[in-house]
């Protein structure tokens, strides 16, 4: 059967460095770190003591206060995501077959901060059971999904995936899949995460994946750099309207772009650490250019998982390198979350807004904190160091990997008729 094509017609975000894609956008451009002390909790006994949180984000702005609190915070962010996406896309919610429009999410840990909160009191009513009603639904990762669903009606393909941290991409990939096949005319996608709470600085602590640079926080997410000592945790989300090309013509929608391919791969190796020799990675990124039907010298940009550890980032340039050979020289490539920190569930979905306006605004957002680069790393690979770049972008691929060895690549391209 002919695959239908697929667009993106609207855009959300709300990220460490921005609660609007234009704000986020700004933020990228202009290389601002995201990191600053925690606020959302005392996080003094904590091996890391700072994080990439929202700034001035008050949930009631958006969702009636009895709402809200019927919501953990990634829900609560995915719908605020969600509205400015819907909105973003000029759908019109009164004439829209809602029908076949669906809200496919992803999120890696789901309700943690309600999870963490409801186990705390009862440990301080000495294990008497005295849980809040909502205590399930506010904890579950699908009610992110449900949430966005029942805010505007759209009766659709609903679930949230779940994948580490590849989990936005793979919502991603199977709207993108759903819409092609024919089975939905547009859906909401992309994800959220609100891990910046104890149990999850104080567990990544234990894995020793955190950067503990707390006298120097705003430099701490340094991906390929030779003196990162870990990644940051960040917190918020991305989101996109995908849609059917021929129904976004019809209705004379803004189109940012086409999404033209999707990869997926296991590490099957281990349950944190990478492939050494980035295998997964680089049947990923092979998987999405043979979905889009492109050659590697197609690429002119991308948006690595690039998260600031020892491990992963020398492996995922080894993929890149084993895939594109010499076309590695030819492409841009960066990490913007050496400016929003490491947002987990949500990671694949800021990065996806991202790969989007840079081929809007033809500019290659930079990779900060970048004073040395990493030995292991080729130093004649334009990992667009400190400051944004302006250069003809057709096309961008962006990779997210997880815990568990998932994998998961898209690749955008400009609009062509």
């Amino acid at each position: 059967m002919e695959l239908k094509r697929v667009v993106v017609t609207g855009m959300g975000a709300l990220t460490p460095i921005g609660n609007t894609v234009e704000e986020y956008w700004n933020g990228l451009k202009n290389g601002v770190s995201g990191a600053n002390p925690i606020t959302h909790f005392d996080p003094t006994e904590f091996k890391t003591q700072f994080a990439c949180e929202l700034k001035g984000f008050e949930v009631t702005d958006f969702i009636p206060r009895q709402d809200a609190r019927k919501m953990d915070l990634f829900s609560q962010y995915g719908v605020v995501i969600a509205t400015e996406a819907v909105e973003d896309s000029g759908l019109d919610l009164e004439k829209v077959n809602k029908d076949k429009i669906g809200v496919i999410w992803g999120s890696g840990i789901g309700g943690l901060k309600t999870f963490e909160e409801e186990v705390l009191n009862l440990a301080d009513n000495n294990l008497v059971p005295k849980f809040n009603p909502f205590f399930i639904p506010k904890m579950i990762a699908d009610s992110a999904s449900g949430h966005i669903s029942m805010k505007f009606g759209f009766r659709g393909p609903n679930y949230v995936t779940v994948s580490a941290c590849a989990s936005a991409n793979n919502a991603i990939i199977d709207a993108f899949n759903y819409i092609r096949l024919g089975r939905m005319i547009a859906c909401v996608t992309g994800g959220s995460e609100a891990a910046v709470t104890r149990a999850g600085v104080g567990g990544f602590n234990a894995l020793r994946a955190l950067s503990t640079r707390n006298d120097d926080y705003k430099t701490a997410s340094r991906p390929y750099d030779k003196d990162r000592d870990g990644f940051v945790l960040g917190e918020g989300g991305g989101g996109l309207i995908l849609e059917e090309y021929e129904h976004a013509k019809a209705r004379g929608a803004k189109i940012y772009c086409e999404l033209v391919g999707g990869g997926i791969s296991s590490d099957a190796y281990h349950i944190t650490a990478p492939h050494p020799e980035g295998v997964g990675a680089y049947l990923s990124m092979e998987d999405a250019l043979d979905d889009a039907k492109m050659k590697p010298e197609d690429i002119d940009y991308i948006n690595t998982h690039g998260t600031s550890t020892g491990l992963g980032d020398p492996q995922e340039i080894k993929a890149i390198q084993n895939l594109f050979k010499e076309h590695t020289y030819n492409m841009s490539i960066s990490s913007t979350k050496s400016m929003t920190g490491h947002l987990l569930g949500g990671a694949g979905a800021v990065e996806s807004v991202a790969a989007v306006l840079a081929i809007q605004h033809q500019t290659v957002p930079p990779t900060i904190n970048l004073f040395n680069v990493d030995e292991e790393i080729d130093q004649k690979i334009d990992l667009t160091p400190n400051k944004a770049k302006e250069r003809k972008i057709n096309t961008v691929l962006s990779n997210c990997f997880g815990f568990g060895g998932h994998n998961a690549t898209l690749i955008f391209k400009k609009m062509e008729e």
